[in-house]
């Protein structure tokens, strides 16, 4: 997969970043890391920019939370996890992970947001619950795109920074994809023990 998203972006430049980070953030394991790292890295031998890396990557990724957003004003848990059910397997999306983007937006409300879009595979769901809880659009697109911006400057400047390295950082964001996971998992747990803690002292 590596190798025809290079591919594309080499050859469609703007367009084709723009067109990959928004189909990353409705497609989650399309990975957004070595979207930008190497559209980084192009920025040192072709025409594009940093600048214009960075607009188009943020543009393709508002426009994709935007689509989820949608996704998820229309539907409710159940209709969205029969969807899940029947389509996950293309999607390459399972119901847990609807789940978890849903318990992340409920337990920390708006900030999640602009928090979750700096965490892998998260950052592209938790548009989700944001449509579900109707969340209020403008605060949805401020919030979305602070936190996009953010995580597409750093791994942009990056790209352009080790160059032909790039694929480098690609490896290293998946230690640190595996280690947000398993930071997730283990504040969920820790927060179902004090919700049970609580209703056993409660009762």
């Amino acid at each position: 997969m590596e190798n025809w998203i290079t591919e594309f972006m080499e050859q469609f430049g703007y367009i084709g970043i723009f067109l990959l980070i928004a189909l990353e953030n409705v497609f989650p394991p399309i990975p957004s890391e070595v979207i930008l790292t190497f559209g980084g890295f192009m920025t040192t031998y072709s025409g594009l920019t940093i600048t214009g890396v960075i607009i188009a990557a943020t543009l393709g990724s508002v426009v994709g939370a935007v689509i989820l957003y949608g996704a998820g004003y229309i539907l409710n848990v159940d209709r969205l996890e029969a969807i899940i059910d029947r389509w996950g397997k293309y999607l390459r999306l399972k119901r847990e992970d609807v789940r978890k983007a849903d318990a992340w937006f409920d337990r920390f409300g708006y900030w999640t947001v602009l928090f979750c879009r700096m965490i892998p595979l998260i950052r592209s769901l938790i548009s989700i619950p944001a449509g579900m809880a109707k969340m209020k659009f403008s605060l949805f697109l401020l919030f979305t795109t602070i936190g996009t911006l953010i995580w597409n400057i750093v791994l942009v400047y990056v790209g352009a920074a080790v160059g032909g390295s790039w694929e480098r950082i690609v490896e290293f964001m998946d230690v640190y994809s595996n280690i947000a996971y398993v930071v997730i998992g283990a504040g969920i747990v820790l927060a179902l023990i004090w919700f049970i803690r609580r209703w056993k002292k409660a009762s």
